[in-house]
């Protein structure tokens, strides 16, 4: 049963009620095998004042049901030595773009693991140390979005603009932390399931094959144990059958880009607003 975790003094952000208005709407699908969104965490004064809202909402993805044959790839917790350049050759053999949502510290000692080969992909922020955003205050959470930022920029040139926030945790303060940055948040309707898969790559691949859907966004890991062999080696047969059914891999912002089913091409689809204006109950 998932908790709601630290609720947020004066006022809880209506994202939480938004949320669980989804999930028994039926509406909210896919969400990491539960039935509702995770959604607790740590404490965010900052919701009180309405002076500390820099954007005034955040959305929140994790599917997009786009009328393109669109899928979008991720990877976390990288750049690290072992598999990240294993992963992108796999990728640049298949020349298929994907999201790599780094952890800063790994970036900071790992950049040039990434230097020249970014260019098909998407960059976007895993925090600094992957401590769980959700149990940090707004300051803390803030700390370790803006240093992995600030490293990013510093080492790819580029300005990220999509959180995934460490284990998908939404708390009040990653929201927060996430809207004076002017993040989106990015998480996923798949994922690479190296456990129920552990030496059989190739059924790990014939299930994202069977059940992928347009729009879908996909989470692995391109850090880690021996179990990322899985995913490594899943990889390839996965996205040739999935090109050869006329699917195409995009990254997490161009798929969201793309015109959604019945609704232009702005319409934010299978998200959520979470409005910061602080609840009067």
């Amino acid at each position: 049963m998932v908790t709601r975790r630290g609720m947020l003094r004066g006022g809880l952000l209506t994202a939480v009620g938004a949320a669980t208005a989804l999930a028994g709407s039926g509406q909210v699908k896919h969400w990491f095998g539960w039935d509702r969104p995770p959604l607790g965490g740590g404490y965010a004064a900052a919701a009180d004042d309405l002076g500390a809202v820099a954007h005034g909402g955040v959305q929140i993805h994790y599917f997009r049901a786009t009328t393109e044959k669109l899928v979008a790839l991720t990877f976390d917790d990288g750049p690290l030595p072992e598999y990240t350049p294993q992963f992108l050759d796999v990728l640049d053999e298949a020349r298929a773009p994907a999201t790599f949502f780094m952890v800063g510290r790994h970036l900071e000692e790992h950049a040039g693991l990434v230097r020249h080969r970014l260019g098909r992909h998407e960059v976007g922020n895993h925090s600094w140390s992957h401590d769980d955003l959700a149990t940090l205050d707004l300051a803390g959470a803030r700390r370790e979005l803006e240093r992995t930022h600030e490293a990013i920029k510093r080492h790819t040139g580029r300005e990220a603009t999509l959180l995934r926030p460490p284990y998908g945790h939404l708390g009040g303060s990653t929201v927060l932390a996430a809207d004076s940055m002017g993040y989106d948040i990015a998480l996923w309707s798949h994922q690479m399931r190296e456990r129920r898969y552990a030496g059989d790559p190739t059924a790990q691949a014939q299930d994202l094959i069977d059940t992928m859907r347009p729009g879908s966004i996909v989470l692995a890991h391109d850090a880690g144990d021996k179990r990322r062999l899985v995913a490594l080696n899943a990889l390839p047969a996965m996205i040739a059958a999935l090109q050869e059914r006329g699917y195409r891999f995009v990254t997490v912002s161009e798929l969201l880009r793309s015109p959604s089913e019945g609704r232009p091409a702005e319409a934010r689809s299978a998200s959520f607003s979470a409005s910061l204006e602080p609840s009067s109950g």
